[in-house]
């Protein structure tokens, strides 16, 4: 809903969205997510991330997603206030519709995009998803047989330690010693998060390369302009002009370095990963990773 994308359309009816990202955490899809809101063909909800097919599918995802709704629903009221301009009644309406009430039902993910101007896509990124069993996998693709989904790979290591600095300071909490960083590397959640080998192919079992996209985190840095005409190719988009292409999304929180000690912890608990992308990825696409 920024740059030149069409905003809103306050008599919208429900609907599927269009475009998925489905992965994963840590791996640039908050600036995927802003690039792609700046398109005019492209309508993206006031918040990323909705979460519904993981609600269905991760159980263990349920006991936080009421605190991530709240926080999205505070951060956006703060950006408002920060930029000096109220928030509409027409979106007021719309917060309090799809906070409150039954949540993650279809007629309810339905009513998430229903603002999306006539002639747009809606767009879901949700880096959750891609941790879907087969099940949820097999459910998306019968739930979304137009949808096409784009799926970002970074470094394996550098994603965990990533994540691992995010997870730290929302607790507030910094290792005190090399023994404590073991210990958090030991987190399985980390693991989880980054299990390329597990997730990937239950995707590409479903979707051929027309409806899902595999990216390397690695070329947002380096070509992000290239990166977006590939975006933008993949989905049969017109070019568009972005703002913003070298700006870091939600990085992660400096001041915090993690042992060397840690770091081979966690490469050693990788390999696998490793292993797998070396397998199943070009020789390109694994030196794009970082």
């Amino acid at each position: 809903m920024s740059g030149g994308a069409p905003a809103w359309d306050p008599d919208g009816k429900p609907r599927k969205p269009r475009i998925i990202g489905i992965g994963a955490q840590k791996a640039g899809t908050s600036w995927l997510s802003e690039m792609l809101a700046q398109h005019p063909k492209i309508w993206t909800p006031p918040f990323k991330e909705v979460q519904f097919f993981n609600h269905r599918f991760v159980p263990e995802h349920r006991q936080w997603l009421p605190w991530h709704y709240r926080r999205s629903k505070e951060n956006l009221i703060r950006r408002h206030i920060a930029k000096g301009t109220p928030i509409s009644p027409e979106m007021a309406t719309y917060l309090a519709q799809i906070t409150t009430g039954r949540m993650f039902t279809e007629r309810w993910y339905r009513g998430i995009f229903a603002p999306a101007p006539a002639g747009t896509w809606p767009i879901d990124i949700t880096p959750e998803y891609s941790t879907l069993p087969d099940e949820g996998v097999d459910f998306v693709r019968d739930f979304l047989p137009q949808a096409q989904f784009i799926y970002i790979i970074r470094h394996p290591v550098d994603r965990a330690i990533s994540q691992l600095k995010m997870n730290l300071k929302r607790r507030g909490h910094v290792p005190a010693s090399v023994e404590e960083w073991l210990a958090e590397v030991e987190d399985p959640v980390l693991m989880d998060r980054g299990d390329y080998a597990a997730y990937l192919p239950r995707w590409q079992a479903r979707f051929g390369p027309d409806r899902l996209l595999v990216l390397p985190f690695g070329r947002i840095a380096r070509d992000p302009s290239g990166v977006m005409r590939d975006v933008e190719a993949f989905l049969n988009l017109p070019a568009a002009e972005y703002q913003g292409l070298n700006k870091k999304v939600f990085a992660a929180p400096g001041g915090l370095s993690v042992p060397a000690e840690a770091r081979a912890a966690l490469r050693a608990r990788l390999e696998p990963q490793f292993d797998f992308l070396g397998r199943a990825m070009s020789a390109q696409f694994m030196a794009d990773l970082r």
